[in-house]
């Protein structure tokens, strides 16, 4: 089991992707003898559940390595029963104290989402069932406090992605009771990190449980 505590687990990422950001990686627990000291068992101190994007690789973006995270993918970061056994097992079996939900900048999931609710546009087959779980997230900003219309081709891609994150956080606190357990035990945090193609910084922008920092607003 991970000895680290939430807060922990967030600075040793946070540290991996400023090493990340500068060039400078470490490229840790990625050498013959850690390959030999993960054979018989894992320990890893963080659930990573991610885009599926091929540009959003954690264990590079975090400069991590064998056995240090609990990588879950799906499109979109899209949740069903499978994906949250797969979390709720890094976390209860595997004994990781934080999980991340780590979106990222222009999310095709995200915008073929916008579209469908734009234009009445569908995907096919079953990346649809992708897009169909995304929706839930954005179609909320399409409704203002005055109970008017907001015209979602006028909300900019960054808001509908972080809409979408900060929404994904809170089903999984709402559908798992192990991991809302866990949260108000102190044992585990749960935190939404937005990650930026350009510059390669993962920006923390929601967290449910102390890391030892203010999400960006």
């Amino acid at each position: 089991m991970s000895q680290l505590t939430p807060t922990q687990a967030w600075t040793a990422l946070r540290e991996g992707n400023d090493r990340f950001v500068r060039g400078e990686m470490e490229h840790p627990s990625q050498g013959i003898d850690r390959r030999a000291e993960v054979v018989a068992s894992q320990h890893p101190f963080a659930v990573l559940f991610g885009c599926s994007d091929s540009r959003v690789a954690s264990e590079i973006i975090f400069d991590q390595g064998l056995g240090d995270l609990f990588v879950v993918r799906t499109a979109g970061h899209v949740l069903d029963t499978t994906v949250i056994g797969s979390i709720e097992y890094g976390v209860e079996v595997l004994g990781a104290p934080l999980v991340v939900v780590l979106g990222h900048e222009s999310c095709g999931a995200v915008a073929a989402a916008t579209a469908a609710l734009t234009t009445g546009e569908q995907a096919r087959g079953f990346v649809r069932a992708v897009v169909d779980r995304v929706i839930p997230s954005i179609v909320s900003l399409a409704h203002d406090p005055n109970g008017g219309q907001t015209d979602l081709t006028k909300v900019s891609a960054a808001e509908l992605g972080h809409e979408h994150v900060r929404h994904t956080v809170d089903m999984l606190r709402g559908y798992s009771v192990s991991l809302a357990e866990a949260i108000d035990q102190g044992r585990v945090a749960v935190v939404g990190v937005e990650y930026t193609l350009t510059d390669g910084v993962a920006h923390l922008t929601s967290a449910i449980g102390d890391v030892g920092e203010t999400p960006e607003s």
